[in-house]
């Protein structure tokens, strides 16, 4: 599977990963000392929903368009508040259609003492992305693999913060190489909070990643999957998910009222479902 950020984004799969991307950067500034965000494979940081990447596929429109459709439970809007801040403040300052990447949510949430590191290989889209952290010193677009990036940037001199591993799954082992790479990083850093995004294209697949970090002994995971049953004829993506280690407390609970409204909103079959697990919560 090629999953090429510029064409994907803004869709159901986004939706989910920012929103919970926003909680996370949220409860990294509950308290005062500084943090810093790895995040392996940045992209470009920012998008243009009406470029011809994203019209070839259209894929916004069943994502953050229906969440602008109209306002959600006041529950679930209180959770989504800083997902939601986080865009009206890029197409404040860059146009309406524009959407934020992951480092932009990133750069939108830290304080003047945290810090980012953004890893992004493929020179165009490097070059988007140091344009869109220009001018902010606590940012950093790294032109490097971003396994390399990973293994040279844990742990952070903070001791504290996020790795968000988002790779665009252009190699068909690439769920192995997210096993190995996350597990490897996870020895150097176990108390770091470390965010996995996979798409559910091949269930064995996503059932051998799980299988392989539990077998690793790593304690205190949160699976979060949604599948919007996307028809069959339409193609694509349908299902995507989460594993995140060390989540903040009450990330948990924040997803169990999170998930099955985002669910019932991006749904585009009659039979979507969502997944909120904890695995070894306690371990």
């Amino acid at each position: 599977m090629n999953y090429r950020h510029s064409f994907h984004a803004g869709n159901f799969a986004d939706v989910l990963k920012h929103a919970i991307l926003a909680r996370i950067l949220q409860h990294l500034n509950g308290k005062p000392t500084p943090y810093r965000v790895i995040d392996t494979h940045a992209g470009a940081g920012r998008y243009d929903l009406g470029a011809d990447d994203a019209l070839r596929t259209h894929e916004w429109k069943d994502g953050i368009a229906r969440l602008d459709r109209s306002p959600l439970a006041p529950e679930v809007e209180a959770l989504l508040a800083p997902d939601r801040d986080t865009i009206a403040a890029i197409r404040a300052e860059h146009g309406a259609a524009a959407y934020p990447g992951s480092p932009w949510f990133c750069r939108h949430a830290l304080r003047p003492f945290d810090r980012l590191i953004a890893a992004e290989l493929h020179p165009q889209t490097h070059a988007k992305l140091a344009e869109a952290l220009a001018r902010d010193g606590r940012g950093k677009a790294l032109a490097i693999d971003g396994w390399t990036a990973l293994r040279a940037n844990v742990p952070p001199k903070e001791r504290r913060g996020l790795v968000l591993i988002d790779p665009p799954f252009e190699e068909k082992d690439e769920f192995e190489t997210l096993a190995q790479q996350f597990i490897a990083a996870h020895r150097k850093w176990p108390t770091g909070i470390y965010m996995l995004w996979y798409p559910i294209k091949d269930s064995r697949a996503v059932s051998t990643l799980i299988d392989e970090v539990q077998e690793a002994g790593i304690a205190r995971l949160l699976r979060l999957e949604i599948d919007v049953d996307r028809p069959a004829a339409a193609g694509g993506l349908s299902a995507t998910g989460l594993l995140i280690a060390n989540p903040p407390w009450r990330l948990a609970e924040e997803a169990q009222t999170l998930l099955p409204a985002l669910t019932e909103r991006l749904a585009q079959g009659q039979r979507p479902r969502y997944l909120c697990e904890a695995i070894r919560p306690d371990g």
